[in-house]
């Protein structure tokens, strides 16, 4: 899935976007690099990279304006590498459009994986009629949820919080985001009711809800639905 897709570093520093490169061309990227924000924009026009690899740190503008202004007309994935570690920036981040957040010193190994779920869910076309990731299935037509092809029953509510999360499956979706979507704008802060919900989709479509494999908490931040 690696071989020739592009990606688009942009990092301030050159050590950084050295080890980079070197990293990623030795598994079949194909590598462009900006030094800031401007240059960041212009490339995700003229590169077309397919997914953008990019420090929040930027000289001329912040890393989340410029997922900002990439949000206005590209859905590339974006992946946030930052020395910045605390949970408001990676919020801000999210909030602002970016898909992934791995915090600076990372190992090249866990960059790419991240990297390989980006390009996998970048893939999935999100109007497919099927979603499925281990024995769990949703048939977004139908609305009907199924687990080990025994039909699960969900309220209106808990089938839209599913449906949100897996028609962006390994993307994590920040409290914020997951509240808007399925209860609307004015309840960003109603967390008690997201984590009621997210409590109750557990206990239907989780082997252990305990020990969940599916719908992963990202604390602090959000959860996302992981394909398995």
């Amino acid at each position: 899935m690696s071989e020739g897709a592009r990606i688009l570093i942009v990092d301030d520093e050159p050590a950084i976007r050295k080890f980079l490169r070197t990293v990623l061309t030795a598994h079949g990227y194909d590598v462009a690099e900006a030094q800031d924000g401007a240059q960041a924009v212009s490339s995700v026009a003229s590169f077309r990279p397919d997914v953008i690899v990019l420090d929040l740190g930027l000289p001329d503008m912040d890393g989340v304006q410029v997922t900002s202004v990439v949000r206005t007309w590209s859905q590339t994935p974006i992946l946030i590498l930052s020395v910045r570690g605390g949970e408001a920036d990676k919020i801000a981040a999210l909030d602002a459009g970016a898909d992934d957040y791995l915090t600076k010193p990372f190992g090249s190994g866990e960059l790419l994986a991240r990297l390989r779920v980006a390009l996998r869910r970048a893939a999935k076309n999100a109007n497919e009629p099927l979603f499925q990731t281990g024995a769990l299935k949703v048939e977004f037509a139908k609305r009907i949820v199924t687990l080990n092809e025994n039909e699960i029953q969900l309220t209106p509510t808990e089938y839209d919080l599913l449906k949100t999360l897996a028609l962006q499956a390994d993307k994590v979706l920040t409290h914020q985001q997951l509240l808007r979507a399925v209860w609307g704008v004015g309840y960003e802060m109603e967390l008690h009711m997201l984590r009621v919900n997210i409590s109750n989709v557990r206990r239907k479509i989780e082997p252990d809800p305990t020990r969940p494999q599916y719908l992963i908490t990202e604390p602090g931040v959000g959860y996302r639905l992981r394909r398995v």
